[in-house]
């Protein structure tokens, strides 16, 4: 039972650190954007009150929808507008680029688990890491796709692992009747 326990310990933390590889390994090559490299020098001396000194500031003026109140402007002056654009266009970038890298890394890391690691908490671990990988591969993308993207991606995702599931299983038992 004890040693159970110790396996079961292990396992946990070779999906952790390899989650840790990954994550850091991917941040490493493509580093996330600073905000502030965007729009941290921005600042408000006075309200802008109308689009022409809006403009004229650098942002973008945004009308209000519905009834005009009286004594209130017709709409308000984004200053963060150009910034945050250019900062999001970076980060959606950055997260196809996440994407398409951790994707087959995880999918590298869970074929090697399940294939060449007979002791069962290091492979086992491997096999949690990857699909951890997977996780944040596909969680850093996912708010940029659309639905049926989403969809194929699931789709093609569950195929692959139950193929796997089957073909590594075949293998276990060819092995085991030789």
């Amino acid at each position: 039972m004890t040693m159970r326990i110790k396996e079961i310990v292990l396992g946990i933390a070779i999906i952790v650190l390899t989650i840790f590889v990954t994550f850091y390994g991917i941040n490493t090559i493509f580093p996330k954007p600073n905000y502030d490299d965007f729009c941290g020098k921005i600042s408000y001396d006075r309200p802008v009150e109308n689009n022409a000194t809006c403009v004229a500031e650098g942002g973008k003026w945004s009308y209000n929808i519905g009834p005009k109140v009286a004594d209130q402007a017709d709409g308000y002056c984004d200053l963060y507008y150009y910034c945050n654009q250019e900062y999001n266009d970076l980060s959606e970038g950055r997260s196809k680029k996440v994407f398409f890298l951790a994707l087959p890394i995880g999918i590298l890391i869970i074929a090697a688990g399940a294939f060449f690691f007979g002791l069962e908490a290091v492979g086992a671990g491997l096999m949690g890491g990857g699909i951890g990988t997977l996780i944040y591969g596909s969680g850093a993308y996912w708010p940029y796709t659309e639905n049926w993207i989403r969809f194929l991606i699931s789709l093609a995702g569950l195929v692959l692992i139950i193929w796997l599931a089957y073909y590594f299983s075949k293998k276990f038992r060819e092995k085991k009747k030789k």
